[in-house]
């Protein structure tokens, strides 16, 4: 099967079944947080850690954080927002710094330019790209000019594996969120592994970093 035909059947079966999971619930919270079988004994997390670190981005606000993994990564250099109060409770017990989106707007961090980088890893692909793309549009104000965008987002393999996600976004719709805002694209890669990994090794990622205007 051609490889265009493939991620479209991906697309509508994944579709199908996201509009009847939910994101917001406590066991999503619970699958997010948890790790399983051979994970509880090897550190898997490391390289996406040193993939994040590398990018120094400052003082971030994570959006969609979760239970808060890549706050940590980040050392707590940010604030996380995600819309399940059980992902953000579980990200506080942590000792990170999460609240819920409603909560978030109420603090003093909502404010324009108090961040350095924005970041949404794992997000966009659980919504229609109009929904993605206003999505990080509703948050660009929060980051200084000059700040990094950064949007990750899983390959096939790890599309494929989720019923909660919905729209495949590849390279082309990652930057297209970037044009939307007005936003430069700086870097585009796959991580950890080749392109080509992705239709196989779940946890393959796309990786794109754009840069707001410095009048931005």
């Amino acid at each position: 099967m051609p490889a265009s035909r493939a991620r479209a059947r991906i697309v509508c079966s994944r579709a199908m079944a996201g509009s009847t999971a939910d994101t917001k619930s406590s066991d999503y919270a619970r699958y997010l947080a948890e790790r399983r079988g051979w994970k509880r004994w090897l550190d898997v997390q490391a390289p996406y850690r040193w993939n994040l670190r590398r990018l120094r981005l400052g003082f971030t606000l994570d959006l969609g954080c979760g239970a808060g993994r890549n706050l940590a990564h980040l050392g707590g250099n940010g604030v996380g927002v995600d819309h399940n109060e059980h992902s953000v409770a579980a990200a506080r017990a942590r000792g990170l710094e999460a609240y819920t989106s409603d909560e978030f707007r109420s603090t003093s961090h909502a404010a324009p330019g108090r961040f350095d980088a924005l970041l949404a890893a794992h997000v966009l692909e659980h919504m229609p790209l109009a929904e993605a793309t206003a999505l990080v549009g509703a948050h660009l104000a929060y980051v200084k000019g000059g700040g990094r965008v950064v949007l990750i987002t899983p390959q096939e393999a790890g599309f494929a594996s989720d019923a909660t996600h919905v729209s495949f976004t590849g390279f082309a719709e990652l930057e297209r969120v970037l044009a939307a805002h007005d936003l430069a694209l700086e870097r585009r890669y796959s991580f950890p592994f080749p392109r080509l990994a992705g239709r196989v090794f779940r946890h393959n990622e796309f990786v794109v970093v754009g840069r707001k205007p410095l009048s931005g």
